[in-house]
């Protein structure tokens, strides 16, 4: 057995442990939070039950029985009336009487090709009523027409919407859906190529990208297609490993769920493909991870696992916001022992789920944070229950590897706070900063003010107060703080405190420091046309940060 379908199988073993001994409703299912939750449970329960690698903790058939009749379930609630304009969908949720439930749009999006796919591969060991019900479903998913739609923001909605036109016309022998989806395939990986993924660090839709053309490959019958998935399938892991650290999601997110932030807890897809951390006990994203695979490129798999050198990772976006096309810039700077990286640019995101910039750690287990980074709370915040996924607009940055600088110019209709997150650590507190070790890294994060430290499940939270905040984080990891003779957290503490940031504060807005490693000069400037970054390096030259040039 191969180590990607080891991975596979410990997942698929671990869910339908869970949904074995998860207690049905009167239902007849789990949830009735989403409805995928059911359908992705059931198939691993299922999957297990009817597999011969290894001996069940359960009795076979009566595993299969109970992910027959979950199944079941979630089929019966399709919509199948054919002139409703939500024919072939299902409710999301479903609460408090799934046969109450409305028609949603979302569930068919993801599920309906991965309904294909676990029918193709595993009809054989169904009962006949469950088989039939499958059929009738599908094509009711067909019928109904979700997918046709024209492409436009090439985002996760769109690639599930080719995929499912490859699917379903290949099925139905529908040649004229085929090439829409050919067509629209061939669209979508040109702009790709040419212009960057807009929904850069999405979670979990990155992950749908992935698996919806992972099941057409899978499904692929003319080998022409397959070829052209296989380029697809290839580009989308090349761009996760660019930006990859044992399982940690390097860089800026553009969306993410509460399990994103300030934890990477969304790792089952990077589990399989690379297995370079341990498979955490928490899976918030059960989806296909354990029954649906394709491995990455050789080349993204040494991309992704090498790490022993230091690298920069640098890349321009174009992304249409409200209408106008901007490009965006995104830098990372990836060790073996943390990262750290972000968008330039701050734009406008759906829902405001957004990470401007981040430090990354590797996954970490037992619930605990993996990721470093400071914001001024924005839209969403509050509503959210102080949620650390909304930022504002009022961040000005200045990235240069192992260094991170951000300036925060807050005006007078907006609260006067800005908030750090910090994974759960050995950390020291002074006045106006605190020294860190976690994992195998260090920190050093500089203020420009006063603190206080507020507990929270894994992670603390630093709340800065004041119109006028500026912040310098420097990371070090384990192994360069130990050539410098620093090998505990008081040693790293007394050193870098030599190295505090100078910031200005009568009338101007602006950072001085000379980092630690590099041994250079940043400066980082706020004023009426926008922010303003020189780099002075040890050999005189200076390197300017202008917004948008680069």
């Amino acid at each position: 057995m191969n180590p990607y379908q080891r991975r596979m199988n410990e997942i698929v073993r671990s869910i339908a442990e869970k949904a074995w001994n998860e207690p049905l409703l009167d239902s007849g299912l789990w949830f009735h939070g989403d409805i995928r939750d059911n359908y992705y449970y059931a198939s691993y329960l299922f999957a297990a039950a009817v597999s011969t690698v290894e001996a069940p903790w359960f009795d076979r058939l009566e595993a299969k029985q109970l992910a027959e009749k979950v199944l079941y379930r979630v089929l019966q609630l399709q919509e199948t009336n054919p002139d409703s304009p939500m024919y072939g969908h299902w409710p999301l949720n479903l609460h408090p009487v799934p046969e109450q439930a409305t028609p949603h749009e979302l569930p068919v999006e993801l599920m309906g090709s991965l309904m294909a796919y676990f029918y193709h591969n595993y009809a054989q060991h169904m009962s006949s009523e469950l088989a039939e019900s499958f059929e009738t479903a599908l094509r009711n998913v067909y019928k109904g027409n979700f997918y046709r739609k024209p492409l436009e923001h090439y985002g996760h909605h769109e690639a599930k919407f080719t995929a499912a036109k490859l699917i379903f016309g290949q099925r139905y022998e529908d040649q004229a859906l085929i090439e829409d989806g050919r067509d629209s395939l061939r669209r979508t990986l040109e702009v790709l190529r040419k212009e960057g993924m807009a929904e850069y660090g999405t979670l979990p839709w990155f992950w749908h990208w992935v698996q919806a053309f992972t099941c057409a490959f899978e499904l692929a019958e003319d080998e022409g297609l397959k070829a052209e998935l296989a380029e697809m399938v290839d580009h989308l892991w090349s761009l996760r490993a660019s930006l990859y650290l044992k399982g940690a999601w390097v860089g800026a997110h553009s969306r993410g769920w509460p399990h994103d932030a300030p934890k990477d807890a969304n790792v089952l897809h990077d589990y399989v493909q690379f297995g370079d951390f341990e498979l955490p006990e928490e899976m918030p994203r059960t989806e296909y991870a354990g029954l649906l695979f394709r491995a990455a490129p050789e080349s993204a798999r040494r991309m992704a696992l090498n790490r022993k050198l230091p690298s920069e990772v640098c890349s321009s976006i174009l992304k249409t916001v409200e209408g106008e096309r901007r490009v965006l810039h995104s830098y990372a700077y990836i060790t073996e022992q943390f990262a750290a990286g972000g968008l330039w640019e701050r734009v406008k995101e759906f829902d405001n789920e957004q990470l401007r910039w981040l430090f990354s750690l590797p996954v970490r287990l037992g619930g605990l944070g993996n990721q470093l980074y400071f914001f001024h709370p924005g839209e969403g915040y509050a509503e959210a229950g102080n949620d650390p996924r909304h930022q504002s607009e009022w961040t000005e940055v200045l990235y240069h590897q192992n260094v991170v600088m951000a300036l925060y110019p807050l005006p007078d209709a907006v609260r006067d706070e800005v908030i750090g997150v910090i994974p759960e650590g050995e950390w020291l507190q002074e006045a106006e900063a605190l020294y860190g070790k976690v994992e195998e890294a260090y920190f050093a994060v500089h203020l420009s003010g006063p603190y206080e430290i507020r507990q929270q499940d894994g992670y603390r939270l630093v709340v800065c107060r004041g119109r006028r905040t500026g912040v310098v984080v420097e990371a070090v990891g384990a192994a360069a703080a130990n050539e410098r003779g620093i090998f505990d957290l008081e040693q790293f503490a007394k050193e870098m405190s030599a190295f505090k940031p100078l910031f200005h504060r009568e009338g101007k807005l602006e950072i001085d420091y000379k980092g630690f490693l590099s041994g250079s000069t940043l400066s980082l400037r706020v004023n009426e046309a926008g922010a303003r970054g020189t780099l002075s390096l040890l050999n005189g030259h200076d390197i300017s940060f202008d917004r948008y040039t680069f």
